[in-house]
């Protein structure tokens, strides 16, 4: 079976029912919905699906085909970047299917919101068609504001698909391909927008910090803090646990420490057992045998077949394989032929002792 996931990211996180009818607009083309997460702050929401590629396509679609009809760019105000109202749309390889065919699918993707939404489209990460492309911070460079200005008179500018102008109130949109990333939020207890500045700068990769890490410092005005908003484009390069560490190094320069984190979307579970690993230190841990939900999916005990699960188990208390026995041997006995053949041994057995003086050999009971 193959499996694509998507996350659109739309510019809607404040009215429930826009983000409603976008949600069951995704639903309606036959994906499911593993999560829904709207900011306030931010202005903005992060839908998370998966389904057969085809259904994906059309799901990512249909959203953008409503975030067109409900969102206007001219009067939205977040302190999340974007350029869209679809602003961001990934495939992500799942099940069965490569990165390279999730290229493949945000082409079609791309193709059909240009030519039919008439919405300029950017294709990134392992979908960009120009290198400069594959980091979307620069696809995205200057916001709906700024490419608005530039679209169709700086030919870096020029989108894949669909005009070369902005769309007047849904801006452009993103389409590509990438692996699983971390989207992991640190929220500070200052409200010192420099100091976030500084901190943000010094842990993305793009101001000398972490690889593969992307950082933007937000104003969370409501509660009056900055929040150091991380992207982990490799959670293997850089773990969430060496962003936290630099980024609680860099805060305390600034007198400032960190408060509360939040995870945005969905993220890998071998992201937060590294994270686990790497803070407690520990030794000789093996997490597909000692974590309990990776055993019993090992095992099979959680919807898996009870042969493989007993084999399995076998293996993991390291006992010896067992002699075959004949092939007779195996067979099984219905309750019936049980009684039956217990019924003829009782029966043979009381034969045996009228008909001779002698005690007779003893019979083994029918296994």
């Amino acid at each position: 079976m193959k499996l694509v996931e998507c996350v659109p990211n739309f510019s809607e996180g404040r009215d429930k029912e826009k983000v409603g009818i976008i949600v069951n607009a995704a639903q309606s083309a036959g994906v499911t919905i593993l999560d829904v997460e709207t900011d306030a702050d931010h202005h903005r929401c992060v839908l998370s699906f998966v389904g057969a590629p085809d259904a994906c396509v059309e799901a990512c679609f249909r959203v953008a085909e409503q975030s067109l009809k409900l969102i206007d760019l001219t009067t939205h105000k977040g302190e999340h970047p974007r350029m869209g109202a679809v602003d961001v749309i990934p495939f992500i390889p799942v099940a069965g299917v490569t990165i390279e065919e999730c290229a493949m699918l945000a082409e079609r993707l791309a193709a059909r919101i240009g030519n039919e939404l008439k919405i300029p489209t950017y294709l990134y990460d392992q979908a960009a068609r120009r290198p400069e492309r594959k980091d979307l911070a620069n696809v995205r460079k200057g916001q709906f504001e700024g490419l608005r200005d530039l679209i169709g008179k700086d030919e870096t500018r020029t989108p894949d698909f669909g005009p070369n102008a902005i769309h007047p109130t849904a801006g452009a949109v993103a389409v590509g391909a990438r692996q699983q990333i971390v989207n992991f939020n640190i929220n500070l207890d200052t409200h010192d927008m420099a100091a976030g500045k500084d901190i943000a700068k010094r842990v993305r990769a793009s101001g000398g910090g972490l690889p593969a890490v992307r950082g933007k410092e937000i104003d969370l005005a409501a509660r009056k803090q900055v929040q150091i908003s991380t992207v982990l484009t490799d959670y293997k390069k850089s773990s969430m646990a060496k962003v936290l560490a630099t980024t609680m190094a860099l805060a305390d320069e600034h007198k400032a420490k960190i408060k509360s984190t939040e995870i945005v979307g969905l993220l890998p579970r071998q992201a937060l057992v590294d994270f686990a690993i790497e803070t407690l230190a520990l030794e000789n841990f093996k997490p597909d045998v000692q974590i309990l939900e990776n055993r019993l999916e090992a095992v099979g005990a959680l919807g898996g077949g009870a042969i493989g699960a007993r084999r399995d188990v076998s293996s993991a208390r390291r006992c010896p394989t067992p002699t075959p026995r004949p092939a007779a041997a195996r067979r099984r006995r219905s309750p019936a032929r049980w009684a039956a053949a217990w019924g003829r041994w009782r029966s043979a057995s009381r034969s045996s002792r009228k008909s001779s003086t002698k005690p007779s050999a003893r019979r083994s009971r029918p296994r």
